[in-house]
């Protein structure tokens, strides 16, 4: 499994759970490797997540050791909710994953670069390509996009 220059290249195809023990382990060795700094922020780092093919951000999270273990262990983002205090899969709702595709992390290493495949219409949980589906204009925020799904359907009541 590649690592270069703080990334890790093509994460959701050589970390099939089950497939290959050998890829699973190294891929936590990554972990260990990269020493991000989870004390700065109260034992979370910022997870902003992009489409690899366009580069649009597509959400911002947050990870704690175990989410972001798990995210390079399986393949698809993993999360921390701070509100829910617990861990969530992006995806384990609606079926709206992200395969990860390559992880970077900032200078400081309290923030990482989630690139990703988009396995569904959407990712933001109002039912946008993005959760960053308002633009300010003219002092106010504006929907800059059509939804790309109804999140009714997938979560059964407003969004």
């Amino acid at each position: 499994m590649p690592i270069r220059d703080g990334r890790y290249s093509d994460l959701a195809i050589n970390t099939e759970i089950g497939k290959d023990a050998r890829r699973k382990t190294a891929g936590f060795l990554f972990v260990r490797s990269m020493n991000l700094d989870f004390k700065k922020s109260d034992g979370l780092v910022t997870a902003v997540i992009q489409d690899h093919a366009s580069g649009r951000v597509l959400m911002v999270g947050y990870m704690n050791e175990e989410a972001f273990r798990r995210t390079v262990e399986t393949g698809f983002a993993t999360f921390y909710s701070r509100s829910r205090r617990k861990l969530w899969m992006k995806g384990e709702r609606s079926g709206h994953r992200l395969a990860v595709k390559e992880i970077a992390t900032d200078c400081d290493r309290d923030a990482v670069l989630v690139k990703v495949e988009a396995l569904g219409p959407g990712v933001c949980h109002k039912g946008y390509e993005s959760c960053f589906f308002r633009r300010l204009e003219d002092g106010e925020w504006k929907v800059s996009e059509k939804q790309a799904y109804d999140p009714a359907e997938i979560y059964g009541g407003p969004a």
